[in-house]
């Protein structure tokens, strides 16, 4: 399906097919196409560049596609890494983290930190964590490969 290129946005750099490699809902996702463009954000001659995720409802393209800037799409990639790391080392903890020391790292950027931790004031985070880590489990070979590409990309990059 063609992403439309008439809307706010403005891809630049398309992958059409992302529905195909959509985790677990892959040729059944909603999740149509990948875009970097022109945020439709622009106005007044500033411009961004972002990522965009297009969804399609399967009679026309949804609101619920995501544009997000790129530092953004990054930061999110290093949330999601932290948060990896750490359901890799829970099993220490017999509620899957320490009540005592929810903070699980502080990650610098831009002269200040970026603090992940443990959503502590969910009432229900004994059980939900734990559903969390079983849901990883489960798709541990699903994420293993998507890491495992980023760091050859990033490598590539000269990171």
């Amino acid at each position: 399906m063609k992403i439309p290129t008439t809307l706010k946005h403005k891809p630049v750099i398309v992958a059409e097919d992302y529905e195909n490699v959509d985790g677990r809902i892959a040729y059944e996702s909603d999740a149509k196409g990948l875009s970097v463009g022109l945020a439709q954000w622009n106005d007044r001659g500033r411009l961004d560049v972002s990522a965009k995720v297009w969804r399609h409802t399967g009679e026309k393209w949804s609101r619920q596609s995501e544009e997000l800037p790129l530092h953004r799409v990054l930061d999110l990639a290093i949330f999601v890494c932290r948060a990896l790391k750490h359901f890799r080392e829970a099993y220490r903890y017999e509620k899957l983290y320490d009540p005592a020391q929810p903070v699980i790292d502080r990650v610098g950027l831009q002269g200040d930190a970026m603090t992940i931790a443990v959503c502590t004031d969910n009432p229900m985070i004994d059980e939900e964590i734990r559903l969390v880590a079983e849901v990883l489990s489960k798709n541990d070979e699903l994420i293993g490969e998507r890491l495992f590409v980023l760091s050859r990309v990033l490598k590539d990059l000269g990171y």
